[in-house]
């Protein structure tokens, strides 16, 4: 199955709760208040949240005024474009040696985005060590290390209680030893008012940069697409603490609230690069914003 095939059955539940909403906002007969009533009405049922809702008509407004559109199905193609304009960053292509640290609330996914992406980097070629920085959680490791067998990888661990930091040391050294591309950081899922572990994770980041200073280091945040705004809110604060580069997305297939990548997109301004669509190994693809788009439409 194609990336574009992927994405379109990912987003299913989210189609199937807003495509009804849509066809009858823009089957209006007239740009009134009522057209763009109807529009607000599906935008948030997808889960856009309020904000990015407003953000999203202002701009349909702006459009349709400058080009004097006057129907509503000419409308749908505008409305399309600015969706795909707000998700659509450019990414710097990823360099080797290459470190991605993800991190996040108990229970989105880390660690099986972690195993996933082991698996991807593996099918382009590219040598794998995952750091089991979740020294907490007492399955972690067990897991990680179930994933790295099912990619063909390594996995550095500890003992549980460990260290974190002391973990991607040893991690780096391996990957420096044996020359590895990719490096893959889980940690702990943490809250964000929690300040010690915060301030846990930014030693991890310090570790990273003084022993693999030359590396491309990518900082993901992993949000549960099932919680929608909420993911929003766990994006702003954990981005405040350390510097963040994307959002991975997981769980995307099992909800109605796929518009919440619109809202993280406006409100948290991040790009998301990678979403979870399903459960199998290579069910955790790149986002795009075209594909997504029009798999909404």
């Amino acid at each position: 199955m194609g990336f574009f095939q992927k994405i379109v059955a990912g987003i299913k539940k989210t189609k199937d709760a807003l495509s009804k909403k849509l066809f009858f906002a823009f089957s209006a007969r007239a740009l009134d208040d009522e057209f763009y009533d109807n529009l607000e009405e599906a935008l948030l049922v997808a889960d856009v949240g309020y904000e990015a809702t407003e953000a999203l008509i202002s701009e349909l407004k702006d459009e349709i005024f400058s080009r004097k559109i006057k129907k509503p199905e000419e409308a749908r193609d505008v409305l399309k474009q600015l969706m795909i304009d707000d998700l659509d960053y450019e990414i710097p292509e990823f360099e080797y040696p290459l470190v991605i640290l993800l991190s996040g609330v108990n229970g989105v996914g880390k660690t099986t985005a972690i195993g996933k992406l082991a698996h991807m980097f593996k099918d382009m070629g590219k040598s794998v060590v995952i750091a089991a920085a979740d020294t907490f959680r007492a399955a972690a490791s067990d897991q990680l290390e179930v994933w790295g067998e099912r990619a063909g990888v390594r996995v550095i661990r500890h003992n549980e209680g460990a260290d974190p930091a002391a973990v991607v040391f040893d991690a780096i050294s391996s990957a420096k030893a044996k020359n590895t591309d990719v490096v893959l950081v889980d940690t702990a899922g943490r809250l964000h008012n929690k300040k010690n572990l915060m301030a846990e994770l930014q030693k991890i980041c310090r570790v990273v940069e003084r022993e693999l200073p030359q590396a491309d280091f990518r900082k993901y945040i992993v949000l549960d697409a099932t919680t929608g705004q909420n993911a929003v809110s766990q994006a702003k604060i954990f981005s405040e603490d350390i510097e963040t580069d994307g959002i991975v997305l997981t769980k995307l297939d099992g909800t109605a609230k796929g518009g919440v990548v619109l809202a993280i997109s406006k409100e948290v301004e991040l790009p998301v690069t990678y979403v979870g669509v399903g459960e199998k190994i290579d069910d955790l693809i790149p986002f795009d914003a075209t594909d997504f788009v029009n798999a909404l439409f």
